[in-house]
């Protein structure tokens, strides 16, 4: 199955989803469906095998699960889902913020025709915009035109003291699902899940936990904002400053001196503009999270909770944190792992923690509970990630067994898909993308004429210096390795063998050989010698005689 045929049959599935939730009553969006289809096919409890292809009975199983998933409303778990959809698709970060153009004024944006005339346009746009903004402060004009930096400085505080209220019930909650948790697990030991009020209280835990850091991200960006909007309103007052001092009482004053300070005074009141939008849907985020509560507190209200927590001791995360604090790794028990602590590096600020900072010990080891994780404590950096943890035990028990540990959070995990988004586990669940990027699982087929530039050299060098290109240098190299003087060549012949045939070997078999050496004796024999006289000198008439002459000496001759 190719690419387009697969994302027609999740586009069918989700289809096929949302369609059955709506006959029973119950309206869910494309995202919400293809985000449960990938936590059911990933939860081992349903048995779905995502190597091979799955039948009918497969298809029609997933879709029931998927319903029966979605429509159980009494579970805090679809409503963490839900929020953290809603979070991601109207969450707008400040890198994001972007000024579009209207599209009412599209049409006669587009029938002008030269750049010039889009240039001159956009810049008598902004000296308007700064004129009308500098009469407004010499107080000749600029009716309309809001205070933006009176209105900014009161509606800050408000947001923030807003964000901190609604921060503070929530995590009075965690605290609480926590301690009840904990001792669900100290005093009913294997017998706390049976009647699934341990999966309950951990999805309401989950739920709070979600909320909580939702509010914290917006709080950031509130501050953020907060800095941004005094930064602008310090150069926006010292530029009328500037242009005060440069107009002064005259009648006229060149363009050339003015007109820069215009511009730059209208890019200043447009970046205060965008604050103010960004700061409204902070607001309106606050406010629309709150739904997204109402199955936990219906499931364990005051007359429920109040009984779960009578003799417990209920610690916040600065009570766990500071406990803590007094314990710190000693790096030298474990040599075989690199620790991490605050004061000795600059960067820490930076460096992103595994499972968004809590304790990577107690999500694994103790069935997916989530408590704070003190960087005093020592983080502990694995395979290019930094794990922190609640307690110099946790701590301890991690670094002997880590892969044991990440692998129990990530089979957590699947039994709880929230938790993927929750602590950011998009990497361990590679076909799980984040809820505002849908288009990665099931983005359409587009075609749209493009280019490209490609580096000329987008890999390291890597080059040969043994490389040779001549033949005969190849086959000198040849010889010497084969070193046929010195070597023998083997070689069998088997039935897969090419172009077989038959061969045989003549040998020759080694011969006997006997070998005489010199003796030295007391006496010396002497040398034959021989001479043949009348070999030359011969005719026709007179044949040749040859006479022998006998010229060896006498052994007895002295």
């Amino acid at each position: 199955m190719d690419l387009s045929q697969a994302e027609c049959v999740i586009k069918s599935l989700i289809r096929e989803i949302a369609q059955e939730c709506a006959d029973r009553g119950h309206s869910i969006s494309e995202t919400l469906g293809a985000f449960m289809v990938k936590a059911v096919v990933l939860d081992p409890r349903y048995e779905f095998n995502v190597d091979r292809r799955l039948t009918k009975t497969d298809v029609h199983k997933l879709i029931m699960v998927c319903v029966d998933r979605l429509l159980e409303t009494e579970r805090p778990s679809l409503d963490t889902i839900k929020m953290q959809i809603y979070f991601d698709m109207n969450y707008t970060s400040r890198a994001a913020l972007q000024s579009v153009f209207p599209q009412t004024e599209l049409g006669t944006f587009l029938a002008l025709t030269k750049k010039d005339k889009e240039r001159q346009l956009n810049e008598l746009s902004l000296i308007v915009s700064g004129i009308r903004l500098f009469n407004k402060n010499c107080k000749k004009g600029g009716e309309g035109i809001d205070d933006l930096p009176a209105i900014l400085n009161e509606a800050l505080p408000a947001t923030k003291q807003n964000i901190k209220s609604e921060l503070q019930p929530t995590q009075q909650l965690v605290y609480h699902y926590t301690a009840i948790i904990e001792r669900l697990e100290k005093s009913r030991q294997q017998c706390y899940e049976t009647d699934g009020l341990h999966d309950k209280l951990k999805e309401a835990l989950y739920n709070v936990r979600q909320h909580e850091v939702f509010l914290c991200i917006i709080l950031t960006e509130i501050i953020t904002c907060d800095k941004q909007v005094e930064m602008l309103q310090e150069q926006l007052n010292k530029r009328m400053d500037e242009l005060n001092t440069v107009v002064k009482s005259k009648a006229t004053v060149p363009t050339a001196q003015v007109y820069p300070h215009f511009i730059y005074l209208s890019n200043l009141w447009s970046s205060l503009q965008d604050e103010m939008v960004l700061l409204s849907v902070f607001s309106n985020l606050i406010n629309n999270l709150d739904p997204y509560l109402g199955t936990h507190s219906q499931l364990f209200p005051d007359g429920v909770i109040g009984p779960l927590l009578e003799g417990v001791d209920v610690k916040t995360d600065e009570e766990r944190l500071n406990k803590a604090s007094e314990d710190e790794i000693n790096p030298i028990d474990f040599m075989n792992r690199e620790w991490i602590f605050p004061e000795d590096t600059l960067l820490y600020h930076q460096l992103t923690m595994q499972y968004r900072g809590f304790c990577a010990y107690t999500l694994g080891a103790r069935h997916g509970l989530l408590l704070r994780g003190n960087p005093n404590i020592g983080i502990l950096k694995y395979q290019e990630k930094y794990y922190t943890f609640s307690s110099k035990e946790a701590a301890t028990a991690f670094a002997q067994k880590p892969d044991y540990y990440i692998t129990q959070a990530t089979e957590e995990a699947k039994h709880f898909p929230e938790l993927i988004q929750l602590l950011e586990l998009h990497q361990q669940f590679t076909s799980v993308a984040p809820y505002a990027q849908p288009e990665r699982c099931l983005r359409p087929i587009v075609k749209c004429d493009s280019c490209t530039q490609t580096d000329t050299h987008i890999l390291e060098p890597n080059i040969v210096r043994s490389y040779e290109w001549n033949e005969w240098e190849l086959r000198r190299k040849a010889i010497k390795l084969a070193n046929l003087r010195q070597k023998v060549t083997r070689y069998m012949q088997t039935t897969l063998s090419h172009m077989r045939r038959d061969n045989a070997t003549q040998v020759y078999l080694p011969k006997n050989r006997a070998v005489q050496t010199k003796r030295d004796n007391s006496c010396n024999v002497p040398k034959p010698q021989v001479f043949y006289a009348g070999l030359r000198g011969g005719n026709v008439t007179e044949p040749t005689r040859v006479n022998k002459f006998n010229l060896t000496r006498a052994v007895d001759e002295t």
